[in-house]
């Protein structure tokens, strides 16, 4: 059975999920802890701000509770305190979840990229930790190629649906290619961390990072590969940027009309792109008003996201579709190798009885036993031997009317008294 046990943004705050997250340093150790101490065959685990999840293989549900108690032990957290907070999963909805969050469909930004790199590092971590087996290999794997499928088939990450990627693709919409143009973002907060990742990820050329405290914009700028300047340097490199991107958290504007109209002579009225993100507003309303100068506000932006969060609930949908077929197909397999291997146990056990039997027939025909009683006890306790565990089975069925069970026997082993042929006994 597969299983998948967690907790994530929509079940606990962040004070539950600060608790039960398990870092890089501590992945090693818990694999470990799960696969030699807790005795599970397979087992990886994702953990990022917003979820921590733990997949896994197991025989039976005892090894779901074994797993829940160990989870509570690691992190000195009592299973009760858990258990409010959890959701659980097993096969084919176990198969479904981890599809979903593959694909971003499960994250707390519909639809966003970073989690399927988050599950891959999950899986490369178990895989090094030596807790991967073929369930969980494939699970994997297969999770992958779901999201590659996702991605191309549908529209579900072409759309900016956060400030900073609204901003930036804006910007490739006016300048088209980035490769060029000289990028100023204002302030070192996390929209402005979000932002520096989107113009890198698209090849700006040049990125300058001005802010209040200069060791903020120096770490920023070691991080991006960006210029840092203090913001009494605004006048001096403003005429220098196509594109400006500003999000602090000043009480009066930064930018004026007088220094961007400034800025537009020295750069010989070339066209700049500005988004002013901060609420109160960082750039002058009036600055809209120059010629040859785009401004933007986080209100024009809502309106981009408003309009691509409904495109990418479009594309959700569709993306469900592909996930529900690809999570049907993973579980034919899974189904598959289960009847392989029960089909091989069976006829270990069947050929271990006939070997047991067949010995016991030789002694007796070395110690001078007429053959025809040896012929005749030997299928006597073949057939015994054969039919116990199936009779005692099917006697406690019975006793505890399960129906199913009985009428799966029927079909099992087509027996007589159906009258129309699926094994189930109508009388």
């Amino acid at each position: 059975m597969l299983f998948t046990l967690g907790i994530n943004h929509r079940t606990a705050p962040v004070q539950v999920r600060e608790r039960l997250a398990v870092n890089e340093v501590q992945l090693g150790e818990a694999l470990d802890s799960l696969h030699s101490g807790v005795r599970i065959p397979e087992a990886a685990i994702l953990s990022t701000c917003n979820r921590t999840e733990i997949y896994f293989r197991e025989n039976d549900h005892g090894g779901e509770e074994r797993v829940l108690d160990w989870l509570g032990g690691f992190h000195g957290i009592r299973r009760d305190e858990l258990e409010a907070y959890l959701y659980r999963h097993h096969d084919d909805e176990a198969v479904l979840h981890t599809l979903r969050v593959a694909c971003g469909l499960d994250s707390m930004v519909l639809g966003e990229p970073q989690i399927l790199g988050q599950m891959k590092s999950a899986y490369q971590h178990a895989h090094t930790a030596g807790t991967l087996g073929l369930s969980l290999e494939r699970l994997f794997q297969h999770a992958f190629a779901t999201a590659k499928d996702v991605r191309t088939s549908t529209a579900i990450g072409a759309s900016a649906i956060s400030v900073a990627f609204a901003a930036v693709s804006l910007a490739r919409q006016i300048f088209g290619d980035l490769k060029p143009l000289t990028a100023l973002v204002i302030g070192a907060g996390e929209t402005i961390e979000l932002t520096l990742r989107h113009l890198v990820g698209h090849g700006v050329g040049h990125v300058i990072v001005a802010n209040r405290t200069v060791e903020r914009a120096h770490m920023l700028g070691d991080r991006f590969g960006a210029e840092p300047i203090p913001l009494t340097g605004l006048p001096e490199y403003l005429h220098r940027c196509d594109i400006v991107i500003s999000s602090t958290a000043a009480p009066l504007p930064i930018l004026g009309k007088g220094a961007v109209e400034r800025a537009i002579r020295r750069r010989r009225h070339r066209p700049m792109f500005m988004v002013d993100i901060a609420v109160p507003r960082d750039i002058e309303p009036e600055v809209a008003e120059l010629e040859d100068v785009y401004l933007y506000t986080v209100d024009d932006l809502q309106e981009v996201i408003s309009r691509n969060m409904a495109s990418r609930q479009a594309a959700a949908e569709q993306a469900e579709q592909i996930i529900a077929a690809r999570a049907h197909e993973f579980m034919r397999w899974l189904r598959a190798r289960d009847s392989v291997e029960s089909i091989r146990r069976l006829r270990e056990q069947a050929e271990t009885i006939q070997h047991e039997t067949l010995l016991r027939a030789e002694t007796q025909l070395r110690a001078g036993h007429p053959p025809e009683d040896v012929v005749r006890q030997l299928a006597h306790l073949l057939t015994n031997k054969l039919m116990h565990a199936p009779c005692k089975s099917l006697n406690a069925a019975a006793h505890e009317g399960d129906a199913d069970l009985l009428h799966a026997a029927h079909r099992l082993f087509r027996l007589p008294g159906n009258d129309d042929g699926d094994g189930r006994d109508d009388s």
